[in-house]
């Protein structure tokens, strides 16, 4: 076995080509690292949003909130169904309607699609982790609403005390500020239901419904009961399904962009490696000679250059990961493909996703040097040595 010293101390004699592939790699490496933790922000953001006990409930065909319609005498029904909690003032369930309105950025002409949920004064209770950070609730029946958290200041007239137009005309003010467990439902504006409705001409109608269940065993005879009454047409899921698959579609497509991307850049990071680790063996030609020539082994020079390149992997991936860390303290706003507005995420670092960056860079570090290493391996002493 050669010394790693041996190869430590070449590397550090080749500094400025070292750190070009070092850099190479870590390009890569952040580039893979900052994909999968923005997919992992996506999906926590959407299943935040969600619990076992409570069901959605849309109108049946419909792929979303923004598609779904139905009016008073179908949520009606629909609380008779089995296996609906009950409270002090009746079953726990309310109807909501979704849209999205055209709110213009600050610093300039652009603009950009922001959610507005309808809401009547019990979704503020029903919603476990929703709660008021600033200001105060709206009051019902009036023009009020409450901005998530993560919209402040993010458009014009969304900061506490402000105000700005549902529509032409339809001016409200912003009372409060809430927080809902870092759920998508942070990136929208919440208002009075009959408001809303009243505004977009939606009176009487809904774009879904939520249920609380008395346990989460109850939701099979619920969804049975829902679905098969045909003057329903209406399809339940669970809360915490429904959020989930919500998240698919941007996640999928961020998730393959992002591979895609360090897959190519991984490409050039590997030629990189390999001119680098090439060079490497030409210059030390004489040095292999002379180790061959002391008895080490093919195998041994093999096994030694590879470790070489694979040291060079691991400082590049270190680095790639350890600037896709920082990326956990911003934040990012996306377009949502499920409500076609603006959301904002935040990148999410697990064991896994650095696992996974590293391992990919140590691929990278020794696929890239296993052809030089190969070189190094197949050297005959006596002609290096003469060389």
């Amino acid at each position: 076995m050669v010394p790693l010293i041996y190869n430590l101390r070449s590397l550090r004699a080749r500094r400025a080509t070292s750190a070009f592939t070092v850099l190479g790699l870590a390009l890569v490496v952040f580039v893979l690292a900052a994909a999968l933790m923005l997919v992992q922000g996506i999906e926590r953001t959407f299943r935040a949003g969600g619990s076992d006990d409570s069901v959605v409930v849309l109108r049946k065909g419909s792929d979303g909130e923004l598609a779904s319609y139905f009016d008073q005498q179908h949520l009606g029904l629909l609380l008779s169904a089995p296996g609906v909690a009950a409270g002090g003032d009746g079953p726990v369930a309310h109807g909501e309607v979704m849209l999205v309105i055209l709110l213009e950025k600050p610093g300039g002409p652009y603009v950009a699609n922001v959610r507005l949920r309808g809401v009547p004064a019990a979704a503020l209770h029903f919603h476990r982790a929703w709660r008021i950070v600033a200001g105060r609730p709206p009051r019902p029946g009036t023009a009020e609403v409450a901005i998530g958290q993560r919209l402040v200041g993010r458009f014009k007239g969304l900061q506490l005390g402000q105000r700005f137009e549902l529509k032409k005309n339809r001016p409200v003010q912003v009372v409060g500020v809430f927080a809902a467990g870092g759920a998508s439902f942070e990136s929208e504006i919440w208002g009075d239901l009959d408001v809303v409705r009243d505004a977009f001409g939606r009176e009487a109608t809904f774009s879904l419904a939520r249920v609380r269940l008395t346990s989460p065993s109850q939701f099979a005879g619920f969804k049975a009961a829902v679905e098969s009454d045909q003057r329903l047409q209406l399809e339940a899921l669970r809360e915490a399904d429904y959020y989930a698959k919500q998240s698919e579609g941007t996640a999928a497509f961020i998730g393959g962009l992002g591979v895609v991307i360090a897959l190519f850049f991984a490409l050039g990071a590997m030629i990189g490696a390999t001119i680098t680790m090439h060079a490497a063996v030409a210059q030390r030609r004489r040095e292999i000679g002379t180790l061959r020539a002391l008895g080490f082994s093919r195998s041994a020079v093999l096994l030694s250059f590879l470790l070489e390149s694979t040291v060079l992997a691991l400082v590049g991936g270190a680095l790639g990961v350890g600037g896709a860390l920082l990326l956990s303290l911003a934040e990012l706003p996306l377009m949502d493909f499920s409500g076609w507005s603006e959301m904002i995420f935040r990148f999410v670092p697990t064991p896994t996703i650095i696992g996974t960056a590293l391992l990919f860079g140590c691929g990278m570090g020794l696929l890239g040097g296993l052809w030089p290493a190969l070189r190094a391996a197949r050297t005959v002493a006596a002609e290096a040595i003469r060389a």
